[in-house]
C-alpha cells in the first residue's frame, strides 16, 4: 500500500502525460495511464485525476487569479500539475488544507526549482486565506 504523498506523485506524473498527449492531439486514456503507474486500483488516485480533469478550467481561472504576472499555462507541464493537484485538494476534497499545501511543497521541492516552490506555495496560500477560510 503506498502513502498518500507516493499517490499524489503518482497523480502528477499522470497529469503530466494527459498535459503531452492533449498538445499533441494524440488520443489516451486515463485509466490505461493510471495502471501504468499504479500495480493495484486506488480510489484517491482515480478520483483526484478525474476530478482535476472535471474541474480543469474552474482550477485554471483560480490558479491564474493568485498567479502575479504569469498563467498557469506558462508553467512547466510538471509544476502546472502539481498547482492543479494542490488547487484540486484545497477546493474539492475533504483533505486538511495544511496537508494539501504541505503535500504539493513536498512535490514541488522535488521536481521544481526553488523559485516555483515558493511560488506554488504562495499561490496555494492565497487560495486558503481568501477563498477557503
Amino acid at each position: 500500500m503506498k502513502k498518500r504523498s507516493e499517490l499524489r506523485e503518482i497523480i502528477m506524473k499522470v497529469l503530466y502525460q494527459v498535459s503531452i498527449f492533449e498538445e499533441t492531439n494524440l488520443d489516451y486514456n486515463i485509466d490505461e495511464l493510471i495502471k501504468e503507474q499504479l500495480e493495484v486500483e486506488n480510489e484517491f488516485v482515480h478520483d483526484s485525476i478525474y476530478g482535476i480533469i472535471e474541474h480543469k478550467e474552474e482550477i485554471k481561472k483560480m490558479a491564474n487569479k493568485y498567479l502575479k504576472d504569469w498563467t498557469i499555462d506558462r508553467l512547466n507541464k510538471v509544476d502546472s500539475a502539481i498547482l492543479m493537484l494542490g488547487i484540486y485538494e484545497l477546493m474539492y476534497t475533504d483533505t486538511p488544507s495544511v496537508v494539501s499545501i504541505n503535500e504539493s511543497i513536498e512535490l514541488s521541492k522535488s521536481y521544481s526549482e526553488d523559485a516555483v516552490t515558493k511560488m506554488i506555495n504562495g499561490v496555494l496560500d492565497k487560495i486558503y486565506h481568501e477563498e477557503i477560510k
